[in-house]
């Protein structure tokens, strides 16, 4: 049944002629029996040209309805009253009406055959029909008009219906093209994101990694024990490094999200205090203050804080200089959280590799101002009065939902 099924959807002109056939049959038997003299001729003419409407009816509905009307005209002129063959009249009319690749001229065009041809009809041939009065006309004129007018209303509300559906899958393919257009721009905004995460976790743990190593090499021959935990401190943190790093080189080679649901790990302010130690640890002191009573934060804002606070302080380690103090201040406000990183290094010297000047490779500054823009704050960095350098940023809290 489905290969039956299939097989009509793809050939429509082969069923309307396999359809045809028995008609023709049918009409030329009749024509045959009851029509007699010249008539014959002409019935016979006309029947073929109707089954021939039915058969081509969908290839080329407009020139089939216009044959249908010039048989329909001839069939009155000659005086060749109703015959099977005219079955051909409804399916052309309900054709028209329904395809909607017809110019709308043509379906109205049907209609019109479809009200005055019956009632022509009724009026030319009334001994056929035993009309004796004026009321007898108006009946045979409405009863034939009645089919060919449902013929013509149900094609045309199959044809309101097919549009309707066209349209539904117009919309949704239109609606799966901006899905996958939406899905591309957020997978594209999330690897320019990780590829920040990569910079800040490359720029930190790599900084550690040297600090601790230039330490070692120090006292390698004086002090044993400190050497031990400084190449322990290298290695947790190279460890540390790579798995991050991996994560995040394998979203950015084949762009699927991982099994755990998460990219990378998203720090935020409750982290700051093991990045404290972390970096005390590494020989940078640092005093770090909380003000207000912390509460709950939009996660862009916890990791635009983090990400800041570690890489002021990963600049300060690589460009402070020697015997480098530096101070973290976290200040929960009503509207914002402010934050001020700030040392007592060389921070005139330093502002030039901040902004990629002397070496051409500093993006600190760029990536912290982007973080910050990106929630909708102010960042404001240079050297700060008396020596040293300072980073203060301003972020806006907002509702959290």
């Amino acid at each position: 049944m489905q290969r039956l099924y299939d097989f009509l959807r793809r050939h429509p002109t082969g069923v309307d002629t396999f359809w045809a056939l028995p008609l023709l049959g049918f009409s030329g038997l009749w024509v045959g029996i009851d029509v007699h003299g010249s008539e014959q001729i002409a019935a016979a003419i006309f029947t073929i040209g109707l089954c021939l409407v039915v058969a081509l009816r969908r290839k080329a509905p407009v020139k089939m309805l216009l044959l249908t009307a010039a048989i329909g005209v001839g069939q009155l002129l000659v005086g060749i009253e109703t015959m099977p063959a005219d079955f051909a009249m409804f399916v052309i009319a309900y054709t028209v009406a329904s395809a909607p690749t017809v110019p709308r001229w043509a379906s109205r065009c049907a209609l019109a055959g479809a009200l005055v041809g019956p009632a022509l009809s009724a009026v030319r041939f009334r001994s056929a029909f035993n009309q004796r009065s004026v009321g007898d006309s108006i009946f045979f004129a409405v009863l034939l008009t009645v089919p060919f007018v449902l013929a013509w209303v149900l094609g045309d509300s199959m044809r309101t219906r097919r549009a309707y559906w066209a349209q539904l899958e117009e919309r949704a393919a239109r609606l799966e093209k901006e899905r996958e257009a939406q899905s591309r721009i957020a997978v594209a905004a999330e690897r320019a994101r990780i590829a920040r995460e990569l910079h800040d976790v490359v720029a930190h743990n790599v900084s550690v990694m040297v600090v601790q190593a230039d330490g070692a090499a120090y006292v390698l021959d004086a002090a044993p024990e400190q050497t031990r935990q400084a190449l322990e401190t290298i290695s947790g943190t190279g460890r540390q490094a790579l798995a991050e790093m991996r994560r995040l080189l394998g979203v950015l080679r084949t762009g699927e999200q991982p099994e755990s649901g998460e990219y990378v790990p998203q720090p935020g302010v409750e982290q700051l205090n093991d990045l404290m130690e972390q970096v005390r640890g590494a020989g940078l002191h640092v005093d770090f203050q909380v003000e207000g009573e912390p509460r709950e934060l939009p996660s862009s804002v916890e990791l635009t804080a983090y990400r800041i606070v570690q890489e002021a302080l990963t600049n300060t380690r690589k460009h402070g200089g020697p015997d480098v103090g530096a101070t973290v201040r976290l200040a929960y406000k009503e509207d914002d959280l402010d934050l001020l990183v700030e040392d007592d290094g060389r921070g005139a010297q330093r502002e030039l590799y901040e902004e990629g000047g002397a070496d051409g490779l500093g993006h600190g500054l760029i990536g912290m101002r982007e973080r910050v823009g990106m929630v909708g704050g102010t960042l404001a960095a240079g050297p700060r009065p008396g020596g040293g350098f300072r980073v203060s940023a301003v972020l806006p809290l907002k509702p959290v939902r």
